[in-house]
C-alpha cells in the first residue's frame, strides 16, 4: 500500500484568494500595531502565542486545551508508527503520526490563508476517510467551527443544515458529491469557497459564469497553501508579526452534530472542546487501548461516537483501518483488529452471518454447532450467577444462606458444562474467531444491543461491551467495562458523568431498582441547541441536568447474591417518546416488543404502531428467502416452488410472532408486509441507521388505518 505524500503542488499566482480583510488590534503594553486576529490550538500550536510558557510535557494531558492539540502529543510519542490505512480510496494512504500532524498543521493555515476567521461555521459534508479527519482537525484548530454531516444525507437535509448553520463555506466529498447537491447549493446558499477531499476538479460539472466567484480548491492545494504559508512566517520573522494570535479556549464551540432526526427535523448540537476532550481523557478505562492496537473503523466519522472514540484511540498509539459495509466481512479476516467501534446493526448483521453459516451446513456440523452454542449459552447463565453479574430491580438482600447456596449450585453446574465450552471454543468458535477477528473486544454503542446477540457473542468468546450517550452528550455516557460486562446493561457511568431516574409526570427522583426517565449531568453534556433556546430549555434544566428521552433504572446495591458485582449499573429499557398510547390507556415500549420480533430469521424489519388504537399492529419487511426456505420445511408449499402467497406468508409470520412474543402483555394484531426495506437511501433510516419512525407511520398512514377498519 501506497504512503501518502503531501507533496507540494505549483498553483498559479493570482490575487483572488478570499483573503480577510485586515484590521487592527492595539497593545496596551506598546502600542504596537497588530495586523490579523487569529486563533490557533494551543499546544498544537504553542509557538504561534504571545508569551508562551510552553514546558514541551508531552505526557501532561492538562496541556490539552483544544482537540487538536492531541495530535502534538501523540507524534511527539509515537511520530513514525502508522496511525491510518485508507485503503480504498484513490490514492490508498498508509500515514503516521508525525505525517498526520503536519497535514493537520498545513491544513489549518491552508484556510487562514484562504480567509477562514475564528468561530465561522465551515459545513463538512463527506465521508469516513484519512482526509475527512485532516479537514475536521485542520478545522478546529484554527478556530473554526465545522458543521458535519454524510454524504447519503438528502439533498434537502443538507441545505436545511448548511442555511441554519450559517456556514460560510463548504468541503465535499469529492466531484460526484458536488454535482449532485451543486445547483441546490449555488442558488440557495451563500459560499465563499468549496473544498474537494477527493477526486479533480476536472470532474465537476455545473460551474457557470454566474457562479464562478465561489472559489473551488482541491484538498492538496488547501495543503500546499498552508504549508508554504507556514514555511515563509518560520523563515521571516517580520511576515510572522503580522498577525496576532489568540488561543482556542475549552469552552469554545468545536463542532455542530446535527440531530439524527427521528421524530423531526434536526437540531443542531453545540459541542465544545471541553466537552471532547471529557471524552478523550476518560475513555481509556473502557477500552484499555495499547501501542500497536489495530481498530477497524466503518462508522460515518461525523456521527459522534465514532468521532469521540478516534479521538481518543489515537491519543494511545493506535493503527485505524477505514473499511467500508461491503468489504467489513473481508477487511475483519484480512486485518484482523483487536477492537471494533461499531453501533449494533454491524454486530446484528455479523450475528446473522454466523447463524446463516451454521443453518446452511451439513446437517451434523449443524447439528454439533447449535448444540455447542446452546450448552455454551447455558454455561454463561451459571457462571453469571455465580460472578454475581445478574440484573436485579429488586432492593431487597438476600439472606447469606440462600446466596451461597445460589453460588454453589450455579458453580458445580458450570463446572460440569466447562468442559464441554471449552471443546467448542476448539472445534467451533476458534473458526468464528479467525473470520471475524476482534480479538479484545467490540464495543457497541449508538442504539439497542438485541439480548440474544450480546448473549451470542459472549457465548462464542467475543466480547462485546455496550455503552450508552447521545449526540447531546459528546457521546459516551456510561459503557461496560472490560472487568465489569453486565449483560443486558450498558455499564457504569463515565467517570465525573451523574445519572439519576426521575418520574416521567412529576419529575421525583425515583430509588434504584425503580424504572423512569434517564437524566445525566457532567462535562460531556452539551452547550445547547444552535439558534434554539426552546429546545435547549426543555432539554437542560437550571442545575446542568439533560433530559435523556430515555426510560431505565439504576440496578441496587447488593453485598450478596446474584447482583453484588452490578450494582450501579445503567440498564436502558425504552425511549420515552416512542411510547405507543393505546385507546385503551395502556402504554406500551415499541423497542421491546421489535427486539424481540427481530430475533425470527424470517422478520428483516419491523416497526410497531397502534397509536390510540385498541391494539398494536406492526409493518414487517420479510426476508423472503427465509420465508420461503420456512414454508418448504413446514410443506407449505413443495420443494420446487420459488413463490410464497402474501396469505401463506402472512400466515407464518403470525406464527413466528406468536413464538418470540409469547412472554410480553402485548399482542401483534393485523399486520402490513412491505417489500421496501427501511433504508437511509430511501430516508426511512437515519444516517445513523435508526428507523425513522414518524416518516414509516406517514408513508404508509393510509394502509395503517385500513388495517384497522
Amino acid at each position: 500500500m501506497a504512503t501518502i505524500h503531501f507533496t507540494q503542488i505549483t498553483l498559479p499566482r493570482t490575487s483572488n484568494y478570499a483573503f480577510p480583510r485586515r484590521f487592527r488590534v492595539f497593545s496596551q503594553l506598546n502600542s504596537e500595531t497588530l495586523q490579523i486576529r487569529r486563533k490557533c490550538s494551543p499546544f498544537l500550536e504553542g509557538s504561534l502565542l504571545s508569551g508562551n510558557n510552553n514546558n514541551n510535557n508531552n505526557n501532561a494531558s492538562d496541556e490539552w486545551k483544544a482537540v487538536p492539540d492531541i495530535w502534538k502529543s501523540s507524534a511527539d510519542k509515537y511520530g513514525d508508527k502508522v496511525a491510518l490505512v485508507d485503503p480504498y480510496h484513490d490514492p490508498p494512504s498508509t500515514i503516521t503520526y508525525k505525517q498526520l500532524e503536519q497535514a493537520i498543521l498545513d491544513f489549518a493555515e491552508g484556510l487562514r490563508v484562504i480567509g477562514v476567521r475564528p468561530h465561522e461555521k465551515l459545513a463538512l459534508f463527506a465521508d469516513n476517510s484519512c482526509r475527512w479527519l485532516v479537514a475536521d482537525q485542520g478545522m478546529m484548530a484554527c478556530g473554526a467551527i465545522n458543521v458535519v454531516r454524510g454524504s447519503r444525507s438528502s439533498d434537502e437535509e443538507l441545505l436545511q443544515i448548511y442555511n441554519h448553520s450559517e456556514s460560510v463555506a463548504l468541503a465535499v466529498d469529492g466531484p460526484e458529491m458536488f454535482n449532485r447537491i451543486a445547483k441546490t447549493f449555488y442558488s440557495k446558499t451563500s459560499m465563499r469557497f468549496i473544498i474537494l477531499l477527493w477526486g479533480e476538479k476536472s470532474g465537476l460539472s455545473l460551474i457557470s459564469e454566474e457562479n464562478k466567484d465561489v472559489q473551488i480548491f482541491s484538498f492538496m492545494e488547501v495543503i500546499d497553501l498552508g504549508r508554504e504559508s507556514r514555511r515563509t512566517w518560520s523563515d521571516s520573522h517580520e511576515a510572522s508579526q503580522q498577525y496576532y494570535y489568540e488561543a482556542i479556549n475549552s469552552d469554545d464551540i468545536a463542532t455542530l452534530v446535527y440531530t439524527s432526526g427521528t421524530t423531526g427535523n434536526p437540531k443542531g448540537v453545540m459541542l465544545t472542546h471541553q466537552n471532547l476532550l471529557h471524552q478523550i481523557k476518560n475513555l481509556w478505562e473502557i477500552v484499555p487501548a495499547e501501542v500497536g492496537d489495530r481498530f477497524l473503523s466503518m462508522l460515518p466519522p461525523w456521527h459522534a461516537y465514532e468521532r469521540a472514540c478516534e479521538y481518543f484511540i489515537f491519543t494511545f498509539g493506535v493503527e485505524q483501518v477505514y473499511t467500508t459495509v461491503r468489504n467489513l466481512k473481508d477487511d475483519l479476516k484480512r486485518y484482523q483488529p483487536h477492537y471494533l467501534i461499531s453501533v449494533p446493526l454491524v454486530f446484528e448483521t455479523l450475528y446473522s452471518g454466523i447463524q446463516k453459516q451454521i443453518s446452511t451446513s451439513p446437517l451434523v456440523r449443524k447439528l454439533v454447532a447449535l448444540t455447542f452454542i446452546k450448552v455454551s449459552l447455558a454455561y454463561m447463565e451459571y457462571r453469571r450467577i455465580y460472578e454475581g453479574k445478574c440484573l436485579t430491580r429488586n432492593t431487597k438482600q438476600p439472606s447469606i444462606i440462600h446466596s451461597t447456596l445460589d453460588w454453589l449450585w450455579a458453580s458445580i453446574i458450570a463446572s460440569i458444562l466447562f468442559p464441554i465450552h471449552l471443546l467448542a471454543k476448539k472445534l467451533v468458535y476458534s473458526k468464528i474467531h479467525s473470520a471475524i477477528g476482534i480479538s479484545k473486544a467490540g464495543i457497541s454503542g449508538g442504539g439497542s444491543l438485541p439480548l440474544q446477540v450480546d448473549k451470542f457473542f459472549e457465548a462464542i468468546g467475543v466480547k462485546v461491551q455496550n455503552g450508552y450517550g447521545l449526540t447531546e452528550t459528546s457521546p459516551v455516557i456510561a459503557a461496560r467495562r472490560p472487568r465489569c460486562n453486565v449483560i443486558g446493561s450498558v455499564g457504569h457511568p463515565v467517570q465525573h458523568t451523574e445519572f439519576k431516574v426521575v418520574d416521567s409526570e412529576t419529575d421525583e427522583v425515583l430509588p434504584p431498582g425503580s424504572k423512569g426517565i434517564l437524566k445525566v449531568r457532567g462535562p460531556p453534556v452539551m452547550k445547547g441547541y444552535f439558534k434554539n433556546p426552546l429546545a435547549t430549555d426543555q432539554a437542560l434544566d437550571r442545575d446542568g441536568w439533560l433530559n435523556t428521552g430515555d426510560l431505565g433504572w439504576v440496578v441496587p446495591h447488593h453485598s450478596t447474591g446474584r447482583s453484588r458485582n452490578s450494582s450501579g449499573v445503567v440498564v436502558v429499557d425504552g425511549r420515552a417518546k416512542d411510547t405507543i398510547v393505546l385507546s385503551t390507556g395502556e402504554n406500551v415500549e415499541p423497542a421491546e416488543l421489535e427486539e424481540a420480533a427481530m430475533r425470527s430469521s424470517i422478520i428483516q424489519q419491523i416497526l410497531v404502531v397502534g397509536q390510540d388504537k385498541r391494539r398494536l399492529g406492526a409493518i414487517i419487511v420479510p426476508n423472503s428467502e427465509e420465508v420461503l426456505k420456512v414454508a418448504r420445511e413446514l410443506s407449505i408449499i413443495d420443494s420446487i416452488s420459488s413463490d410464497v402467497s402474501e396469505e401463506k406468508m402472512m400466515n407464518i409470520i403470525y406464527k413466528e410472532l406468536k413464538t418470540w412474543m409469547s412472554k410480553s402483555p402485548f399482542q401483534i394484531g393485523p399486520i402490513l408486509l412491505v417489500n421496501e426495506p427501511f433504508t437511509i437511501d430511501n430516508g426511512l433510516m437515519t444516517p445513523t441507521m435508526k428507523v425513522r419512525r414518524d416518516r414509516v407511520v406517514a408513508k404508509y398512514k393510509e394502509q395503517i388505518e385500513n388495517l384497522y377498519k
